[in-house]
């Protein structure tokens, strides 16, 4: 573990916490802050195993009290809400250059032929499909924008089946105007980049197809370039287990993959 980044984490953390007025019980030994900076340490370096980050936490003098696993669970789940405000509050903060990435991310519930005895979802609309991988896979699809330096700024989880374009308005409108987003031939749409370049002052630049003519803002070099950029990007939230994750509740898929994209944040900062 990198003593840098839990640091740092956990500091961030506390100061946003604090700027929003937010107190902690006066029974607590742990303070809420220190719960949320367990959550992303097991993120990034236990593939989101709470109880192993907790244990191993607790014994090397990260906490200052004592908490226990079923605690942490209690106490994380009621203050869930803060890990997409802290990554709204942050991307905010990192919203200010002309170059963004945006990409989606499959994130499996289940294997593809047990989607029908799934607890946690149901329905054809979680039943979806990566080109790319040529992966069949059911349950949900994470659409991010990124800055070239791997700061996740908007994020949307989204059914599998909903396509790469479902997202784009509420992802991209609090960008900057001028901005240029570069995405794969998924993002493909003429109506779309019209509408998103007269209000909101945005170039959505895709990768063409072989058949279509190419872009005035970017050649085909740049969106290779940062293509492969994107791409590390997702490998390192794949190898933080987010594909893999272990939940009884769609809540509980949800805080663990707010809790991925901070520990990439927090990563991105050292």
């Amino acid at each position: 573990m990198n003593d840098t980044i839990i640091v740092t984490s956990y500091s961030m953390i506390d100061d946003v916490m604090k700027a929003c007025g937010h107190q902690d019980h006066v029974l607590a030994q742990a303070g809420d802050a220190e719960v949320l900076t367990v959550a992303v340490v097991a993120a990034l370096y236990f593939g989101n195993h709470h109880e192993r980050a907790v244990v191993i936490m607790g014994r090397l003098g990260y906490l200052s009290g004592a908490l226990s696993v079923s605690r942490f669970n209690r106490r994380l789940h009621r203050l869930a809400d803060w890990l997409p405000g802290l990554l709204e509050i942050l991307g905010e903060m990192l919203r200010g250059g002309e170059l963004y990435l945006i990409d989606s991310l499959p994130i499996p519930a289940c294997q593809w032929v047990r989607g029908r005895q799934s607890r946690k979802l149901r329905g054809r609309l979680y039943y979806g499909k990566c080109g790319a991988k040529s992966l069949n896979f059911f349950g949900w699809r994470l659409h991010l924008v990124f800055t070239p330096d791997g700061f996740p700024v908007a994020f949307e989880l989204l059914p599998a089946r909903c396509h790469d374009l479902t997202p784009i308005y509420q992802l991209l409108t609090d960008l900057p105007s001028g901005a240029r987003v570069l995405g794969d031939k998924g993002y493909n749409s003429r109506l779309d980049e019209a509408w998103l370049q007269a209000e909101c002052g945005l170039h959505l630049i895709a990768r063409r197809r072989s058949n279509m003519q190419p872009h005035r803002w970017a050649d085909d070099y740049d969106l290779r370039r940062y293509r492969l950029r994107i791409e590390s990007f997702n490998s390192q939230l794949v190898n933080m287990g987010i594909q893999r994750l272990h939940a009884c509740t769609r809540d509980g898929v949800e805080l663990k993959i707010h809790a991925s994209l901070l520990a990439l944040l927090f990563r991105h900062f050292n």
